[in-house]
């Protein structure tokens, strides 16, 4: 169905729509060979609260933006290769259903659909177009994901100290290693990991800990293989204080996409036209 699909005109309009909604703000979407399978909206957890956002499956991307006016208006785009991503499904609770875990090296997060088929249909259509990916790439599966961010609102105290209660003074801050909830004083290192950024992160205590003690083990087998490590006075730039702090780079800042929601889901590649109607 994919391969019907990827030079017809509806697949090309349907691509072009979805940039011309983007805007400027949004990069160039059509490429030779990629087809759009599907769209609809997920409700993402964000740092502060969960929020609606539009997401477009395509064969070989996953893009997601917020929502300013449905059909009209996205912003904020997110684009993730496909063959960066692993799924992971969550249980169900009272509070919380239908959820599942994107998972990639750079970033993690949760959705959730507006029904159980919903999110079995979400959840098989990137499976398979993720395993598509990775037999045409030759690319092996992530094993290295980053972590969640544990949103504010689960904990009233640092996760690490257990002491510093947050108010409005107070602020939280996420290590960007484990994703914990932590004061300022339990954050105040920082250390290089090159899957997320190009320049130091804030990281709490502990993963400081463990990283810098990592590194040092590595450092000691280069040299026990005869191969000369980085000089100690370079080795501390990696872990030293950054010299801004980029805890507000978080989605929260994109405004709450509380727009015209998508009256449905829908997939045009699964076999057969499928659409679940929101309630």
């Amino acid at each position: 169905m994919v391969d019907h699909l990827a030079n017809t005109e509806i697949n090309t309009q349907r691509i072009a729509a979805v940039e011309s909604c983007f805007g400027a703000s949004g990069q160039p979407l059509a490429l030779p060979g990629r087809v759009l399978l599907g769209e609809g909206v997920l409700t993402k957890e964000c740092r502060k609260k969960a929020k609606p956002r539009i997401f477009f499956l395509f064969n070989d991307i996953l893009v997601y933006g917020s929502i300013v006016l449905n059909k009209r208006k996205y912003r904020s785009q997110h684009i993730i290769p496909l063959e960066e991503v692993t799924l992971e499904p969550l249980p169900e609770t009272l509070q919380a259903k239908n959820r599942w875990m994107i998972k990639t090296a750079k970033k993690s997060f949760v959705v959730s659909a507006a029904s159980s088929t919903e999110r079995q249909e979400w959840i098989s259509h990137i499976e398979e177009c993720v395993r598509r990916q990775l037999l045409a790439t030759g690319r092996q599966p992530t094993t290295e994901h980053a972590a969640p961010w544990i949103p504010d609102k689960a904990t009233d105290i640092c996760m690490r100290c257990t002491q510093t209660r947050f108010s409005a003074l107070t602020r939280r801050h996420h290590c960007r290693q484990c994703g914990f909830v932590v004061c300022a004083e339990c954050s105040r290192e920082r250390f290089l990991l090159p899957r997320l950024s190009p320049k130091p992160l804030r990281v709490c205590s502990l993963c400081y800990r463990e990283l810098a003690a990592q590194k040092r083990r590595e450092e000691a087998e280069e040299r026990g293989r005869g191969s000369p490590g980085q000089p100690a006075h370079l080795a501390g730039a990696a872990c030293g204080a950054s010299s801004g702090d980029d805890d507000d780079s978080d989605e929260d800042r994109e405004g709450s996409g509380d727009g015209d929601w998508p009256s449905r889901v829908q997939f045009y590649a699964a076999g057969v036209s499928w659409s679940a109607f929101h309630s």
